[in-house]
C-alpha cells in the first residue's frame, strides 16, 4: 500500500482553509521557539564546562555523569507521554513541557554539584517528549504532502538555539557581573515568557484522524489520516522503526558528547579565547540550521512531484549521517582552518536526526503517531545516556586531569571524535539502505492492522 501524496486541503471553504494555514504557520512558529529553547538548554552545560567544574571541584568523569544524567529520565519520559499524547491536547502537554524546563533552570543560581545533577535529570525528563510532542503537534495542522517543511523547520530549533544562545551565553559566562551561574537564569526566565505567549497562542490542529476538527475546519483528510490502526508491536519489530532507532542512537551518541565536551575542545585544543568561544561553537549549529532547511525544502519538492519518503527523506537523513561520520573521522588528523571545517560539518550534519521521527510518521495514522515517534525518540536517546561518560572516561584514560591545554585532553578527544564517527558512518549507512517508510506501512497495512470495534 503506497501512501499518497496529492490529497486536497478542502474545496467551496477558501477562507476557512485561509485562516487554518495561517494559524498553522503561526503554529509552526512558536513551536520553532519552544525547541530553541529545549537545546539552548541542554547546550548551556558544555558553555558552562570550564568555570563549573573548576568551581564545583569535578573531575571529568563527573562532569560526564553529570552530562548523562540529563538522559537518566529522557527516554522514560518520551514513551509514557508519547504513550498518551494522544489523549491530551498537545497545547497543554506543551505548556506543561515549558513549566519544566523553566523551574528546572533556577536552582542553579545558587546550587552546588549535587543541585547541579537533580537539576540535569528534571530538564531531561521535561524535554524527552519535546521533538515527537512538537511534531505531532505541527503534522496535526498540515496535510501529508506539506509536512516536510513544517517538521524540518521544528528539526531546526534546537540548532538555532544553540547557533543563538551559544554566543549570547558565551558573554554572560564570561562577565564578571553575571558568571556562569546566570546562563542558567537567563533561559529559566527565557522559558517563562514562552509559555505566557503560548497559553494565549497555542491551538490543536485539525488533521487528527479525519475528526471533528477537520470537519469544523472544512479540510480533506490527507493520505495518513485513512491509514487503519496497526499493531505497535509490528510497528516496533519492522526493519524501518528497528533502523530509524538505531540511527537516531548514534545521533544523541554525537549530541550527547557534543554538547558536554566540545566547547572544552574549541577553547582548550583549538585555542579559542573564551568570550569566543560561544561563537566557533555556533558554527556547526548554524551548518546544521541550514542543512535542515535545505533538506526540507528538498524533501517537500520531491514528494510533491510524487518521490517516496524513502527517498525524499530517509536518504537524505542517513546521508547526512555518513558525511558527518566521515568528518569526525578526519578531525583529529587536521589543524587549523582544516580541523575548523571538519569540526563545523562533522558535529553539524547529523543534526538532521528529526527527519527520522518525521519518516516513520508516514507509516502510521495520527492516532498512533506521538506513541511510535516518542518510543524512537526514547530508545534512541540512550546514545546520550552513554555517550558523556565514556568521552569522560577516554579523556581521563588519557592522562589529563583538571589541567587546561594539557596534550593528553586533546588525544582524549580525539579518541571520542573516532568513535562518534565510526558510529554515525555505520548509521548513515544503514538508514540509506534500509529505512523505507513505505515498505513497513504496506506490511503493516496488509497483515497487521487492528480491526475496529
Amino acid at each position: 500500500m503506497a501512501i499518497s501524496t496529492n490529497m486536497p486541503v478542502g474545496t467551496g471553504m477558501g477562507g476557512n482553509i485561509a485562516s487554518v494555514q495561517r494559524r498553522a504557520w503561526l503554529v509552526t512558529g512558536m513551536l520553532t521557539l519552544f525547541m530553541v529553547l529545549n537545546f539552548a538548554d541542554k547546550a548551556v552545560l558544555g558553555l558552562v564546562a570550564k568555570p563549573a567544574m573548576a568551581e564545583l571541584g569535578l573531575s571529568p568523569v563527573q562532569f560526564g555523569f553529570i552530562g548523562s544524567s540529563f538522559f537518566f529520565l529522557f527516554s522514560l519520559s518520551a514513551i509514557v507521554v508519547g504513550a498518551v499524547a494522544h489523549r491530551f491536547s498537545s497545547r497543554s502537554l506543551i505548556l506543561v513541557l515549558t513549566v519544566v524546563w523553566a523551574a528546572a533552570q533556577f536552582p542553579m543560581l545558587f546550587g552546588g554539584a549535587t543541585v547541579l545533577l537533580a537539576t540535569r535529570i528534571m530538564l531531561g525528563a521535561g524535554e524527552g517528549p519535546a521533538l515527537p510532542v512538537a511534531l505531532h503537534a505541527t503534522h496535526n495542522w498540515f496535510p501529508t504532502e506539506d509536512r516536510a517543511l513544517p517538521s524540518s523547520l521544528i528539526a531546526i530549533g534546537p540548532t538555532i538555539g544553540a547557533a543563538a544562545a551559544a554566543p549570547l551565553l558565551s558573554l554572560i559566562i564570561a562577565s564578571p557581573a553575571l558568571g556562569w551561574r546566570w546562563a542558567f537564569g537567563v533561559l529559566g526566565i527565557a522559558g517563562l515568557i514562552w509559555g505566557i505567549a503560548w497559553a494565549f497562542i497555542g491551538k490543536d490542529g485539525p488533521y487528527q484522524a479525519g475528526g471533528p476538527a477537520n470537519e469544523n475546519h472544512g479540510v480533506t483528510p490527507s493520505a495518513t489520516e485513512k491509514l487503519r490502526k496497526v499493531s505497535l508491536w509490528h510497528v516496533f519489530t519492522g526493519r524501518a522503526w528497528l533502523v530509524a532507532t538505531l540511527a537516531g542512537f548514534g545521533c544523541f551518541w554525537a549530541q550527547g558528547a557534543m554538547t558536554t565536551w566540545l566547547p572544552r575542545y574549541i577553547g582548550d585544543v583549538l585555542a579559542v579565547a573564551p568570550e569566543k568561544v560561544g561563537m566557533v561553537y555556533a558554527l556547526p549549529w548554524t551548518f546544521g540550521t541550514l542543512l535542515l532547511l535545505l533538506l526540507g525544502f528538498l524533501g517537500r519538492k520531491l514528494m510533491r512531484r510524487g518521490v517516496c519518503a524513502r527517498w525524499a527523506v530517509a536518504a537524505l537523513f542517513g546521508l547526512a549521517l555518513a558525511i558527518s561520520g566521515l568528518c569526525l573521522l578526519a578531525l583529529p588528523h587536521l589543524s587549523g582552518m582544516r580541523a575548523m571545517a571538519a569540526m563545523t560539518v562533522g558535529w553539524g550534519a547529523f543534526l538532521v536526526f528529526p527527519m527520522a521521527p518525521t519518516a516513520i510518521a508516514y507509516a502510521v495514522n495520527p492516532q498512533q503517531r506521538a506513541v511510535v515517534m516518542s518510543a524512537l525518540v526514547g530508545l534512541a536517546s540512550v546514545g546520550g545516556v552513554v555517550s558523556p561518560a565514556i568521552v569522560g572516561w577516554l579523556v581521563e584514560r588519557a592522562g589529563y586531569g583538571l589541567r587546561a591545554g594539557d596534550a593528553a585532553l586533546t588525544a582524549g578527544l580525539h579518541d571520542a571524535f573516532t568513535l562518534t564517527g565510526l558510529i554515525l558512518l555505520a548509521a548513515g549507512v544503514a538508514a540509506i539502505v534500509l529505512l523505507d517508510p513505505e515498505r513497513d506501512c504496506a506490511r503493516l497495512q496488509r497483515h497487521c492492522t487492528i480491526e475496529p470495534r
